[in-house]
């Protein structure tokens, strides 16, 4: 199926059975190690990747899993040990090399050409077949629709990528790697932001594709899904695999303290905190597009969580609150004043905090430094003065460092470039750009998204905190245990509208999931 290249060879090995290596495995990974600046970032890990087999890769962001993904991927030269690939040592110096030995990559940010139908974004980084110099499509078509008939997509090739759902765009991608040919497909976190449905079909397609012989690797935070999906799991923390194991052999405790390298204690709510006056006050809030008469209330010191299907509206509602969306109808009132915002820029002035759902492109600037991130919204409290706008750099790289050590990101280096940090340190630098604003109001879209299981405590701990010293907190999750752990109350979302609100001993995993898809009747 995959076409490995012997340019890539170093040397046979032993050969087993058709396919895999003497131990049965497709992909071995040998002792690999690889320092930056003197600091391991995979310490001699080893581990076997079968055909046929989901393979889950779990671990605190920064333990070591994408460093190992990059190295598969040709994107970074382990210092050392082996890299063997059907009974063959194999050099990866770049990403085309990758490709033709049959590995396949799926980022958790997802890499799509906007604009593009769904046959040509499946089609991108594929030699063509020609036709007198030209790509000829009704051959790429057809090779498409196998693919699409394989993953059983029910929307036309011809479809906009941009019009799709987040579980549709993801059934691109690996749309993407089956018409390369891959024997192998790694998928970085590719359930995040999806809902209990959306993920279980995602689950689908990665059973059928294990059913068809292909080798899956499967990084993942929601641990519930690891067990339940991968039939071989690691487990890495600071660069090394400190555990390998089947399925059977392992239950959800048994990671955690693999993971963070003891018990994690669930975060009690105090049931008896009295919340204070109406920050946030939502009347009757319409769109063009979804929104249909959307009211509710935030009060000060009081989390409250937005549930819903993906496409419900949560996200929608959340612009229009913070300025960067127009209302077609209906009022918003911030500390009892109605609301005019033009532009994200005013709400973010009268005292509203966002942390985006998509970090990479909306919540960071990937090439400045982190003190310059956690900065960025208050630039006016770290400027000398009105009449000269010069920076105070140790006063902006002080606040920084602050900010960033109560989230727990791991480095006291306020110049480093926050494109250098894992995907979950990156969510905790947004969240210190807010958490030394000490906004009025502050919402929050998937924040555990793609953060590991203590990273998770420590900003639930974080929002909590800030709501105990009166910040009003809306958290918008895809993820209904978070909002079980983390919210006073939560109102779930249909369809554009509010289909319910649940308080107190109500707010349950089973009443979220149920209520979610209760549609409500105009």
């Amino acid at each position: 199926m995959g076409k490995v290249s012997s340019e890539f060879i170093a040397r046979d090995l032993p050969v087993g059975g058709s396919g895999t290596s003497s131990h049965g495995h497709w992909l071995e990974v040998r002792d690999l190690a690889k320092q930056f600046g003197g600091v391991y970032a995979l310490k001699d890990v080893s581990l076997n990747v079968r055909r046929g087999a989901v393979h889950g890769l779990v671990g605190a962001n920064g333990a070591g899993k994408s460093t190992l993904i990059k190295a598969l991927a040709g994107v970074i030269e382990p210092d050392s040990g082996e890299i063997v690939i059907d009974n063959k040592v194999v050099k990866i110096p770049d990403p085309h090399s990758a490709t033709n030995l049959g590995l396949a990559f799926i980022h958790q940010e997802v890499s799509l050409v906007p604009g593009f139908d769904v046959l040509r974004n499946m089609a991108m980084g594929i030699d063509p077949d020609t036709h007198f110099g030209l790509i000829d499509w009704r051959s790429m078509r057809k090779r498409a629709e196998q693919v699409h008939e394989r993953l059983g997509m029910h929307f036309s090739l011809n479809a906009r990528t941009d019009d799709l759902s987040t579980a549709e765009q993801w059934l691109v991608l690996i749309g993407r790697a089956l018409m390369r040919d891959a024997v192998m497909i790694a998928m970085d976190e590719p359930t995040a932001s999806l809902s209990a449905v959306e993920a279980s079909r995602v689950h689908k397609v990665v059973r059928d594709l294990r059913d068809e012989n292909v080798a899956v690797i499967y990084v993942s935070h929601r641990l519930d899904e690891v067990v339940d999906l991968c039939d071989d799991i690691t487990v890495f923390r600071d660069g090394a695999a400190v555990m390998n194991a089947k399925r059977e052999n392992i239950t959800k405790p048994s990671l955690v303290r693999a993971i963070v390298g003891a018990d994690v204690e669930r975060l009690e709510k105090d049931e008896s905190h009295v919340h204070g006056r109406v920050v946030l006050d939502v009347r009757n809030v319409s769109d063009k597009k979804l929104l249909r008469n959307v009211s509710l209330q935030v009060h000060e010191g009081e989390v409250l969580g937005l549930a819903g299907l993906v496409g419900s509206g949560r996200t929608e509602l959340a612009r229009i609150i913070y300025g960067d969306s127009k209302a077609t109808s209906g009022e918003v009132y911030l500390d009892g004043e109605k609301t005019k915002f033009h532009s994200a820029a005013d709400g973010a002035n009268a005292g509203i905090g966002l942390v985006p759902e998509e970090r990479r492109s909306q919540g960071v600037f990937l090439d400045r430094s982190i003190a310059f991130n956690v900065n960025i919204s208050s630039l006016r409290d770290t400027v000398v003065s009105h009449w000269l706008p010069l920076l105070k750099i140790g006063a902006g790289n002080a606040r920084a460092l602050k900010s960033t050590q109560e989230v727990g990101v791991n480095t006291k280096d306020m110049k480093m470039l926050i494109g250098s940090l894992s995907g979950g340190n990156q969510q905790k630098v947004v969240i210190a750009r807010w958490l030394a604003q000490r906004p009025k109001l502050l919402i929050l879209d998937e924040p555990s998204r793609g953060v590991d299981v203590g990273a998770r405590a420590e900003i639930h701990r974080v929002i909590r905190e800030l709501a105990a010293n009166g910040t009003a907190v809306v958290a918008i999750s895809s993820d209904s245990e978070e909002l079980v752990d983390l919210c006073d109350r939560v109102v779930v979302m249909n369809e554009g509208k509010v289909s319910e609100e649940l308080t107190g001993a109500a707010i349950t995993l089973e009443n979220i999931v149920s209520m979610s898809f209760n549609r409500k009747e105009d």
